[in-house]
């Protein structure tokens, strides 16, 4: 299926924008894909999903969530005035039944999705990316979950990874600037690296150069 993240937000957020009042919300109402967007089936809502411990659910909170929330206007305007009230709109994951706390165990949603191939599932891209026999990847904003798509920051619902290393520590502290030359090596985050095992993703070749350049010669950030 091919969503929208506001398509996201609508079938999964506690409270929605009322279509008959702007600037109020409802509880949500929306039991079927087509009710979100008439474009889509009519479908029952199931989103198999990690609980709010979990980094995933952050991440998909913030990135699909709050995005496809910011597309309602009066919504994005609030952040400006009401960070806090926007918020509480944006991130709140319903609690009805149509969003389903699976844990933390990723490969657990896999099985079920196994079982239930109309439901949807929230998970990183490692378990995708082994299970391609089993599950697909749902096109977002019109960008498939694609290795290629992350990597050049085009799959919307993904985000980078930063690490940060005091300068003054380096040298002071032992290992962390064996760390920091550890992670830059291409043994580590290149395309072939063990990282990537893990379900990290390269940066592009130019830039995981310019990078690794910044960090040998321990170049402070700038906050520019």
């Amino acid at each position: 299926m091919s969503l929208t993240r506001k398509d996201i937000f609508l079938a999964l957020a506690k409270d929605v924008p009322d279509p008959k009042s702007e600037g109020k919300t409802v509880a949500n109402p929306y039991k079927t894909w087509h009710d979100v967007n008439s474009a889509l089936p009519t479908q029952k809502i199931e989103v198999l999903g990690p609980p709010p411990t979990s980094g995933t659910r952050d991440a998909f909170v913030e990135l699909a969530m709050e995005g496809g929330c910011e597309e309602v206007p009066w919504i994005k305007e609030l952040k400006k005035k009401d960070e806090k009230f926007f918020k509480g709109i944006c991130q709140t994951i319903r609690e009805d039944g149509a969003f389903i706390e699976a844990g933390e165990n990723d490969n657990l949603i896999v099985q079920k999705l196994e079982v239930n191939p109309m439901a949807f599932g929230i998970f990183g891209f490692s378990y995708l990316d082994q299970n391609s026999d089993k599950i697909e990847g749902s096109l977002v904003d019109g960008k498939a979950p694609t290795f290629e798509a992350i990597a050049g920051g085009e799959y919307p619902v993904s985000r980078p990874l930063y690490i940060y290393a005091k300068k003054a520590h380096v040298g002071t502290i032992p290992g962390i600037a064996e760390f920091l030359a550890e992670f830059t090596s291409d043994r580590a985050w290149g395309e072939e690296g063990y990282l990537a095992d893990k379900g990290l993703i390269p940066m592009p070749d130019a830039e995981r150069t310019s990078v690794a350049e910044t960090v040998k010669n321990l170049v402070p950030l700038s906050l520019e």
